[in-house]
């Protein structure tokens, strides 16, 4: 149990902290065992960032398992600092930033463009996190290009494992599989009804992508799609005595054109996390209506900050791919959906958050896990990036008013998937400006008279 306990009705306690508001495991909430069976499981999604750091920044594994240590400190810091959201990757970025890093040679190169990006979504964040324009800022993106953006990253993620020599050509059967078991445990509307009348179902969907993985990774590894294992026992070595080796100010600071370059890109990572947070609000707003024994706190302007720190931690000490963002939305969605059960089922949505990646952070330590989960993180990540795609062509298209916008987004979403972010808002903004404007040509027309009725005989 914790120290301080809460009273129905009023908010978790706290020790405050300027913006932030300080809650501590034990201290100002209890550990969760449920979230830290699935933790157990779903921190393999975070080591699957390896191969990604392995093959854009070529990293060894043991120093990339050290910038994975570094993201799961900055995994803790919500909880931690006061944000009740459960944070991970600007997730459908990912393909934006690999089009990116593309453009690079990996080694020095790769690390210096990939700071630089790191470091403009930090400062965008700061910015506009201390002066309160967040909301503003996206409001100024019109509908279409902030569709376009989301289903361009959607298609980008699907194209990935999906192209000619992806993993969906490598490993047909378990990214299959897994895919389709993830999607309709998490999406399917039949399934959503078995899940109110049988109990053992809604155990089941509380536990998200965790069933779809384990069925992708053993049916991998049964039909020799992956490797058997090689479990070992002890504790992970991380290779922090060679992370300097491989950061910022060792390999230098990059120039002012590659900041220039990774300004369009860094643009599209806020506006998709943006999005996030809008999310991250509903849900919160949801579990806020149907808890009334707790009352939940989602301040923009922390979630801003927060979020901020932590893409400044990564920039300067782990560039990383999928940058932080401000939710992982598959298990925040699941977390709401066992916080709705009432008290005994999750005292807190701190609790949830809280445990769930301290004990991600935990196993990233534990040697016989980490070398279990080895040889399939490419399914994770797969599974994740396929999971993404589906639900950003879901919401992006979800948005859109009319087919106007529909085909200024659906365009600009392909040209941002194939030739990156820069061409892909100049797309937007062409398509938007010719397109959508009513006004662009100001010319005087004559309005007709309204038709005169005719009498009746």
């Amino acid at each position: 149990m914790q120290l301080y306990n809460r009273k129905d009705g009023d908010e978790q306690p706290y020790w405050p902290l300027g913006p932030f508001k300080v809650r501590l495991p034990f201290v100002h909430y209890r550990w969760e065992t449920a979230e830290m069976l699935q933790a157990l499981i779903m921190f393999v999604v975070s080591l699957a960032m390896i191969p990604l750091l392995e093959k854009y920044l070529g990293l060894p594994y043991d120093v990339a398992l050290a910038y994975v240590v570094v993201c799961g400190v900055g995994f803790m810091l919500p909880a931690l600092l006061g944000v009740p959201l459960v944070p991970g990757w600007i997730t459908p970025g990912i393909p934006v930033v690999l089009l990116f890093l593309g453009q690079f040679k990996p080694g020095p190169e790769a690390i210096q463009a990939l700071f630089a990006l790191q470091f403009l979504v930090f400062l965008i964040f700061l910015v506009l996190g201390l002066t309160r324009l967040g909301s503003v800022m996206v409001r100024l993106v019109p509908n279409s290009m902030k569709g376009g953006i989301i289903i361009g990253a959607g298609i980008a993620a699907l194209m990935g494992e999906i192209s000619s020599g992806g993993r969906l050509a490598n490993t047909p059967i378990s990214l299959v599989l897994g895919s389709l078991i993830c999607l309709y445990l998490m999406f399917s509307v039949s399934f959503k009804g078995l899940t109110e009348r049988v109990p053992f179902a809604r155990k089941i969907v509380n536990y998200g992508m965790v069933p779809g993985m384990i069925v992708a990774i053993f049916a991998g590894i049964a039909v020799g799609e992956y490797k058997m294992p090689d479990v070992r026992f002890g504790i992970t070595a991380p290779a922090f005595g060679e992370l300097w080796n491989y950061l910022p100010f060792n390999v230098g600071f990059p120039d002012a054109k590659v900041f220039m370059l990774a300004v369009p890109t860094a643009v599209i990572a806020y506006i998709i996390a943006f999005g996030d947070i809008i999310v991250g609000q509903s849900l919160m707003q949801r579990a806020d209506e149907l808890r009334t024994d707790e009352q939940i706190e989602n301040n923009v302007d922390r979630i801003h900050l927060v979020t901020a720190l932590r893409n400044g931690l990564h920039a300067f000490f782990a560039p990383y791919p999928g940058l932080a963002g401000p939710l992982w939305t598959a298990v925040a969605a699941t977390m709401a959906e066992r916080y709705k059960y009432g008290r005994h089922a999750m005292d807190s949505i701190y609790s949830g958050a809280g445990t769930f990646w301290i004990t991600g952070f935990i196993a990233l330590f534990i040697l016989p896990l980490v070398s279990f989960f080895q040889p399939v993180l490419p399914i994770a990540l797969s599974l994740t990036l396929v999971l993404t795609g589906y639900i950003c062509l879901m919401v992006g298209f979800e948005q859109l008013n009319n087919n106007t916008e529909r085909g200024v987004a659906g365009t600009m979403g392909v040209v941002l998937a194939v030739y990156g972010a820069g061409w892909g808002l100049a797309a937007g903004a062409a398509l938007y400006i010719l397109v959508e404007r009513t006004h662009l040509l100001r010319f005087t027309s004559v309005k007709s008279k309204p038709a005169v009725p005719a009498e009746s005989d």
